[in-house]
């Protein structure tokens, strides 16, 4: 074959397909059932099953709706598991919402300082345009978490509940990112005009303020003190009165944020192992907490996530939930869809291979809540709380097999108790900085 797609060459691909009486098959098959339906492998489905020889005890899964907040809603769906030890809940609910407020708030800021830090870039390099295409987005990073929470705290769902547009972010993320494309032209004009660093951050003050005013509207303003009183589950009054974000998750979640630390699989040639990574340009607070992992090899990635589980503490993780998963079942498996069978042909890529051609990245954040175990204590499958509501399944709650960990999860968070000294040793160095779009950053862009 030439340069050119010739008629020809179509004609001769046409009779190649007809050559093959399963390709009839099967295109009758998807084309009216779609590809799923017509490469679900009842193998797989049938043995596959929600039960877990480690399970922590979890309320009702979630739902983050029409929204890019998995990021927060793991977070805090971990989190709400020891509040309701120390308030002797069944259910219970953090507000996704609260956090979300002040992390538009922040990003808005984070945006605005990065602009002024590339004044002098050219406004068509890479590195400007990508600043540009993502000023506002609803993803987020563990790092990030952690900074909103030691800035913030946190509050009760019923202390901020969900808004239309918190559920339903796009319309208010298109908004406010236009005006935040619009900052950017003013500040670049600014610069052009001679104006110095404390006139462009005077402006930015401003330009603050409207954002604030924007994120108002569209999610109600944040509480600074509220009044918390409960009833839990043995149908008990309690009132412990007034209290600020801060407070509430000192006495009610308490968990210490500098000692849990990601660590990350990306077993490219790039980023060796034992050795600790950031993405430049990613992040929310100035001066917050750096976005930092550790890569480190697939073993001690599961084994600190097995460990966690055991001692009865979910794991927050980051994957991609796109690839080989079996939504209303509730199955991720690299096998649950055959499609080598549907098309006659492989999907060769391995996990490195994926992250560097561009076909894999963190797409979604979850909550490993349970681990099936062997006989030796190696794991079979994994139980996953999502943020999606009810109706997937288990309630909720997906089931992911060992092979689906190794090839599509990417990040974990875990206490450095469960880390070798030399691995602790590790965090202490300088971060090798990665560049914006590395892989390893996309789940902060979720929109």
């Amino acid at each position: 074959m030439d340069k050119t797609l010739k008629f020809a060459d179509i004609s001769h691909f046409s009779t190649q397909f007809d050559a093959e009486s399963e390709n009839q098959l099967s295109m009758n098959a998807v084309t009216k059932n779609g590809v799923q339906a017509a490469a679900l492998s009842r193998e797989v489905f049938t043995q596959t099953n929600h039960t877990f020889s480690d399970v922590i005890q979890t309320p009702d899964a979630t739902d983050q709706l029409k929204s890019g907040r998995c990021w927060l809603f793991a977070g805090l769906n971990a989190f709400r598991l020891e509040a309701m030890k120390k308030l002797n809940l069944d259910q219970f609910e953090l507000s996704q919402s609260y956090l979300m407020f002040w992390d538009k708030l922040e990003k808005a800021n984070f945006f605005l300082e990065n602009i002024i830090e590339t004044l002098d870039e050219p406004l068509n390099g890479r590195l400007v345009m990508w600043l540009l295409e993502f000023p506002l987005p609803d993803g987020g990073q563990w790092d990030m978490f952690a900074s909103l929470i030691k800035k913030y705290g946190v509050v009760p769902k019923s202390v901020m509940p969900e808004s239309y547009s918190s559920s339903n972010s796009r319309t208010m993320n298109i908004l406010i990112a236009g005006k935040l494309r619009e900052y950017a032209q003013v500040l670049r004009e600014l610069h052009q005009e001679g104006a110095d660093l404390e006139e462009l951050r005077s402006e930015k003050e401003e330009m603050l303020e409207e954002i604030y005013r924007m994120l108002s509207i569209h999610l109600g303003k944040p509480p600074v003190i509220f009044l918390w009183e409960w009833r839990d589950k043995n149908n008990e009054f309690h009132r412990r009165g007034a209290l600020t974000p801060l407070q509430f998750f000192d006495e009610y979640v308490n968990v210490d944020l500098n000692d849990r630390v990601c660590l990350i699989h990306a077993p490219t040639q790039d980023k060796p192992f034992n050795k600790v990574y950031t993405v430049q340009y990613l992040g929310n607070v100035i001066d917050g907490q750096t976005i930092k992992y550790l890569n480190v090899d697939l073993n001690t990635l599961k084994r600190a996530a097995v460990d966690m589980i055991v001692d009865g503490h979910a794991v927050w993780f980051g994957c991609d939930v796109g690839q080989w998963f079996a939504k209303e079942p509730g199955i991720l498996n690299p096998h649950i869809f055959d499609f080598e069978l549907v098309y006659g042909l492989e999907f060769t890529q391995n996990k490195a291979s994926r992250l560097n051609y561009g076909q894999s990245r963190m797409t979604h954040a979850m909550v490993l809540t349970g681990v099936d175990l062997d006989d030796s204590g190696n794991p079979i499958k994994w139980r996953v709380e999502n943020s999606w509501g009810p109706k997937e399944g288990d309630k909720g709650y997906l089931v992911m097999s060992d092979d689906w960990f190794d090839q599509f999860l990417y990040e974990i968070t875990v206490s450095k108790k469960y880390l070798s000294s030399e691995l602790i040793q590790a965090l202490d160095t300088t971060p090798v900085k990665l560049p914006p779009w590395d892989p390893m950053g996309a789940l902060a862009a979720a929109s």
